[in-house]
């Protein structure tokens, strides 16, 4: 099974937009305004944003090979991290990718106040 699309309410289509294109280097798709919808793609999962009151209802999880140095790239570009990359869980038997490693994320928010997330994993 393929993720194949999320989607997210926004009360700022042009912040949303501008966020994830400017931002976190997403691939633009499509606006259609009306009825108030945009579209990325991000290396074959389309993420629907929808204007309308909400946000904070879904969590994306972008991943990245140097969590470190994406979450410096990002805070130089106004991004304000709750915390500092840190393990989140330790893949002992191999459940999630290569046995022994450890997950690391760092999470933020974009302009509706959706969760955010980077996530890498170190040996």
């Amino acid at each position: 099974m393929k993720l194949y699309q999320l989607a997210m309410s926004v009360p700022d289509l042009t912040a949303a937009e501008a966020f994830y294109r400017d931002v976190l280097g997403a691939r633009f798709v499509a606006r259609f305004d009306p009825p108030g919808l945009v579209f990325f793609d991000l290396d074959g999962v389309r993420i629907l944003f929808e204007s309308g009151e909400g946000g904070g209802n879904s969590v994306l999880y972008f991943w990245t090979d140097d969590i470190d140095a994406r979450v410096a790239e990002l805070e130089a570009k106004g991004v304000q991290f709750s915390g500092a990359p840190h393990p989140i869980h330790r893949d002992e038997d191999g459940t999630f990718g290569p046995a022994g490693e450890t997950e690391w994320m760092a999470f933020f928010e974009d302009p509706a106040g959706n969760v955010l997330a980077l996530v890498t994993r170190k040996a």
